[in-house]
This record gives structure tokens, C-alpha cells and sequence, in this order.
């Protein structure tokens, strides 16, 4: 096997990032130093940056319907992760396109190096959608601005798609985008003097949250 491919496997990085870290010298065959392309045969030992790899055989991917109030991290420092809602042996797959604290909702996590980088890299602009309410009513002239010509954020334009979940409810929206920036969605509410009081993901590319309820999660193909 490919060297990139193992590590991905054994990881979940991308075998971009795969690449990267042997181009950077991070990761060593028997205490030897590797090139890039190498192979990896039967009882050799991988390391990056240190630690042994081990390489789980098969790819593995689930659907978290994450509650607000837990972090995408392994390291919660003193607060709630993700991982306290999973069991030991899921807890070595990575979160792809994360939620911040305070929202909710769908949330992949795989080992699938190559499928983690088609979901979250920007070039692949998979669509997501959200249901999001805001303490006040949304004004048409606001909505207008969002979705023709965008909000202007300190790391750039933001717009994208609303409709209203319910007829004359105009507190709460779906949102519909194809980027991903860091709490986009909020700061875009914000800039305009909105503040975002929920913020629910429901779809991510060809995934949906469907009928998961409460702080669940299922394998997925």
C-alpha cells in the first residue's frame, strides 16, 4: 500500500495532508527516513510525528445529530466533546465540516481520508442547509441583501439562499449554502444586528439528519 494511503487510512487525513506531512519529514518507516510514493509492506512500522499508526482495515463513517453545548474536538478543556457521546471505539474517527459550540444538528465523522476531503474542501462546494432562528423578525430589506448581493465580512462576502420554514414567520429561516467559513451564518445575523438564538444543520452534500433524534448517531454507507 501506498504510503499517503496508509496514513490516510490510519488517521483520517487526506492524503493531501498525507503528503504534506512526509514532504515536511514528519513521518518515519522503521526509524527511517521515508520519500514520497514509498510503499508499505507487511510489519513495518509507521510513525507520524513520533507515534505509531495503526491502520484500520476499513473505512468507517457516521451521522452525529450533535446537541449544542458540545465542542468538535477531542480536547474540550473542562467542557463537553462530541467524543463523550460516542463509545471508545468510535473515537478515533475525525469530524468533517464542524459545528461550532452552540449549534446543532448533522455532523459527519469518518476515518475515509479521501471522502473527508470531498465533503470539506472548498473547490467541491457541496450545499448545506441549516435551520436557523433569530431573536427578531427578519426586515425584507435585510433578507434582500443576504441573498442579491451578500454581506461583507472581515474575510469576505457572505450570501447565501433563506426561506422561511413557516408562512408569516419571519424569526425563522432555512439557510442554504454552499460555503463554509467559520460561523458564517452567525456573523452574517450579526453585522446586520440579528442574533442567531438556534442554528440547526440538516443536510451536508448527499447527507441528511432524516428522522436521528437527540444526541444519536448511525452508520452510514
Amino acid at each position: 500500500m501506498r504510503l499517503n494511503k496508509y496514513i490516510a487510512q490510519a488517521t483520517g487525513l487526506s492524503r493531501r495532508a498525507a503528503d504534506a506531512a512526509i514532504a515536511e519529514g514528519r513521518v518515519v518507516i522503521n526509524d527511517h527516513s521515508v520519500r514520497m510514493g514509498q510503499a508499505v509492506e507487511s510489519g513495518d512500522i509507521v510513525k507520524l510525528d513520533g507515534m505509531p499508526l495503526s491502520l484500520h482495515l476499513e473505512t468507517q463513517t457516521i451521522m452525529l445529530n450533535k446537541p449544542a453545548g458540545y465542542i468538535c474536538s477531542r480536547d474540550g478543556q473542562g467542557g463537553k466533546t462530541i467524543y463523550d457521546l460516542l463509545p471508545p471505539e468510535l473515537h478515533h474517527l475525525k469530524p468533517v465540516g464542524r459545528l461550532d459550540k452552540y449549534s446543532s444538528g448533522l455532523l459527519l465523522l469518518t476515518n475515509d481520508g479521501q471522502l473527508a476531503q470531498e465533503l470539506a474542501h472548498p473547490k467541491y462546494q457541496k450545499q448545506k442547509t441549516y435551520e436557523v432562528r433569530v431573536a427578531k423578525p427578519l426586515q425584507p430589506l435585510h433578507r434582500q441583501m443576504i441573498q442579491d448581493n451578500g454581506i461583507m465580512l472581515d474575510d469576505g462576502v457572505s450570501k447565501f439562499a433563506l426561506e422561511r420554514i413557516k408562512d408569516g414567520n419571519d424569526n425563522e429561516w432555512k439557510v442554504v449554502m454552499r460555503e463554509g467559513r467559520n460561523r458564517q451564518i452567525r456573523r452574517t445575523f450579526d453585522a446586520l444586528g440579528y442574533s442567531v438564538t438556534r442554528l440547526h444543520r440538516t443536510h451536508f452534500g448527499t447527507y441528511s439528519l432524516g428522522g436521528l433524534r437527540g444526541a444519536t448517531y448511525t452508520p452510514v454507507a
